[in-house]
């Protein structure tokens, strides 16, 4: 489970440097391909949002629970609740500017420098704080309470996986394209 989580964390890291490119390129004037970005939000509000947060959650109260005299942060919990606003936020700016409503280009990039600034210091604590915890007082048996308790919640990351799924197509080409 914490392979996965960590590698769930590559790929986000991977997303938000391309959001962070975006947003540069929006605060320098350039045109930026606004789909994309949607696609990227989307991502992380289908699968992020909706697989990998909830697991951490549930990681997070089961270990609570075992490990009650661990210190316990709610930090995690109180993070994951700002970065669904955060996201929910830039996707309402985007369906305005693809519906061709007029915005103003500032809103847009408040909102992604907001974004990947909340989720990049949400990633880099919880490598540094939370994963450690867990790897340090969870033992075997606890990872499988935790997988069985999470199986029907887990989904097959629908960008970064091997799969035919034709979902976000678009953006993994671009991403194919941007590492050669």
């Amino acid at each position: 489970m914490l392979t996965r989580l960590k590698k769930d964390h590559q790929h986000i890291a991977i997303l938000l440097q391309i959001l962070a490119d975006k947003h540069q390129r929006l605060m320098t004037g350039e045109v930026v391909n606004f789909n994309l970005i949607r696609d990227i939000i989307e991502y992380m509000q289908s699968y992020a949002e909706h697989s990998h947060h909830p697991l951490e959650d549930v990681i997070y109260k089961y270990h609570a629970q075992a490990y009650p005299d661990e210190v316990q942060t709610e930090a995690l919990l109180q993070e994951h609740e700002k970065l669904n606003d955060s996201s929910a936020a830039i996707m309402s700016t985007l369906n305005l500017i693809l519906a061709d409503v007029p915005v103003q280009k500032e809103q847009l990039c408040d909102d992604l420098a907001a974004y990947f600034s909340l989720q990049g210091a949400h990633l880099r604590f919880e490598e540094k704080h939370v994963f450690p915890l867990w790897k340090k007082n969870m033992q075997q048996e606890d990872w499988d309470n935790i997988e069985a308790q999470c199986a029907a919640k887990l989904m097959i990351d629908p960008l970064f996986s091997d799969d035919d799924n034709q979902v976000f197509e678009e953006l993994r080409e671009y991403i194919s394209k941007a590492s050669d």
